[in-house]
Order: C-alpha cells, then sequence, then structure tokens
C-alpha cells in the first residue's frame, strides 16, 4: 500500500487527515503528518520526514503531499523525492487527500495521478440547486 506522509504549515495536515479520516470512516494507517512552523529548522525536521518516509513505505512507495510548491514545508519534501520510489505533489486539499488514500493499494504512479485528478476535479462551483436548509428558501 502507498504510504502518504503530509508536510504542510502549521496544523494543516493533521487537519486534513481527521476530516479525511471522517470521509472514510477511520485514520488510515498508511497516513502520517509533519507541521511546519515558522519557528522551525528545516534541517531540524528533515531527519524526522525521513524516518516518517522509511515507516510508510512498504516497497509500495511514498507520495508526499504538500501545501504551497516552493515553500518551506514543499522544500522539505523535494529533498525526499526519489523518482519512482517517493513522489510529490504540491497544493494538497481534501479531494485530492480523499482519492490518494482510496487508490492507495495501487502502483506509486496510480496514486499520484488520481491524487492529481482529484486535487484538481475537486475544486468546482456549486449553485443553489437544493433549498436552502438554513432559511428554508
Amino acid at each position: 500500500m502507498v504510504g502518504i506522509l503530509i508536510i504542510a504549515h502549521g496544523t494543516l495536515g493533521e487537519s486534513l487527515i481527521h476530516c479525511a479520516s471522517h470521509v472514510i470512516g477511520r485514520r488510515p494507517q498508511n497516513l502520517m503528518q509533519i507541521g511546519v512552523s515558522v519557528k522551525d529548522d528545516p534541517q531540524a525536521v528533515l531527519p524526522r520526514a525521513i524516518r516518517f518516509v522509511k515507516e510508510l513505505d512498504d516497497g509500495s512507495g511514498v507520495l508526499l503531499l504538500s501545501d504551497i510548491y516552493g515553500a518551506t514545508p514543499c522544500n522539505i519534501a523535494t529533498k525526499l523525492v526519489v523518482p519512482g520510489r517517493v513522489e510529490g505533489v504540491a497544493g494538497v486539499n481534501l479531494p485530492m487527500l480523499v482519492r490518494a488514500l482510496t487508490y492507495s493499494t495501487e502502483s506509486l504512479e496510480k496514486v499520484v495521478a488520481k491524487a492529481l485528478s482529484g486535487g484538481t476535479e475537486g475544486i468546482l462551483p456549486f449553485t443553489q440547486e437544493y433549498r436552502n436548509a438554513a432559511t428554508g428558501s
């Protein structure tokens, strides 16, 4: 099963895990996170990230998810990438995470593709098609 490590600002990773666990109905065992604060030295975070990647990799590979491309969490994640073994995607959101978890029994390549599609296809405009439960109108 592909392991998934979220490296993001503050408590975003844990919040995403909490929400995904609610959607899926359980906390996935192949999922970990590292929250990076403004006080963290990226070089001090890196050994923990390496340890988590090793813990998550059962031989199927690891998908790294980060919030903002080019920001400190993503820069840490970039140092962990090993093409075909440890891959990364920036711009993590809940649809991306849920889709990656849903397909985590597939190949790493497929999980990356599903994460990307979940992230982009999960962003949609919506209209008021149903009665507004709050106002009754």
